[in-house]
């Protein structure tokens, strides 16, 4: 049986590039205890040695980064809502219908997803998988040709101004193998921020969206957790409190390298039909 592995779920991606079997590790954002504090963005610059992104007045509320970029790879969102109880997910206080307010937060990062559209189109071999199950850039590899970057479903990977290089999260790859946690989720005092093996990152968002829902939070959720989505499930995945576009996420992110096999299968059937076509007019022509 033919396994079509540019999608669909695959338990092991790291075991598919050649590495012994050990747990995928991963990222689990609880943005239900996000403070904003934006104490991941500075670790993660200052461990990575990135540079600042200046303090332009963006109009985005406290958010002067407004998104990932190749120097900016935590990035923290504010959004500010307004409604009732029933119109924000939210256990009611006071009258039903009174106006309330509520900021959502949430730390965005590289999704290092199990199927990897800028690892697929990398003409060079810059992008790797990684032992961990991570997506890492090769700095010394990467010649900026700028393919990976409209391939990410998410919009994440971009080119650095100052090196003309791709840029990401590497989970702090160098961190992991010194046996400590990512810059980013040690600072995290809220642990909104969790690192850890996978598939007990997964079980304990589900049990944590179950206590949201008995606490009446009825708008908790998860996101990049299912290994039958479209990129076949993320190495960081989410628990959000409303739809993912109020976040600046994808309803439904699919790798953009899925179709590849079909498209060149098209093309060649095109081509074919094209040679024959004009074979056929020289043919008529000598006759």
């Amino acid at each position: 049986m033919t396994v079509n592995r540019l999608s669909g779920p695959l338990p092991d991606p790291a075991g598919e590039t050649g590495y012994p079997p050990q747990p995928r590790a991963g990222f689990f954002t609880d943005t239900s205890v996000c403070i904003g504090c934006k104490a991941c963005e500075v670790a993660c610059k200052q461990w990575n040695l990135l540079p600042e992104d200046g303090m332009d007045l963006t109009g985005m509320s406290y958010d002067n980064t407004e998104a990932l970029s190749g120097t900016t790879w935590r990035h923290v969102a504010f959004v500010e809502q307004s409604g009732t109880p029933a119109e924000l997910g939210m256990p009611e206080f006071g009258a039903p219908d009174e106006q309330q307010v509520r900021w959502l937060m949430s730390s965005d990062v590289c999704k290092h997803c199990t199927h990897a559209a800028c690892l697929d189109v990398c003409p060079t071999g810059a992008l790797i998988r990684t032992e961990h199950g991570t997506v890492l850039v090769q700095d010394d590899v990467c010649n900026g040709c700028g393919y990976c970057v409209p391939a990410c479903p998410y919009g994440v990977i971009d080119i650095r101004p100052d090196t003309g290089g791709a840029a990401k999260c590497t989970m702090c790859q160098d961190r992991l193998g010194a046996g400590l946690m990512p810059a980013c989720a040690t600072a995290c005092p809220t642990e909104s921020i969790q690192y850890g093996p996978l598939d007990e990152l997964r079980e304990r968002a589900a049990m944590r969206v179950d206590e949201l829902h008995e606490q009446g939070v009825t708008s908790a959720r998860l996101y990049g957790h299912e290994p039958t989505d479209g990129v076949g499930g993320d190495g960081a995945f989410f628990l959000l409190l409303d739809d993912p576009e109020v976040y600046g996420l994808p309803p439904d992110p699919v790798v953009t390298t899925r179709d590849l096999p079909s498209m060149w299968r098209h093309a060649a059937a095109g081509a074919l039909t094209a040679a024959a076509l004009i074979a056929g007019s020289f043919l008529g022509r000598r006759r």
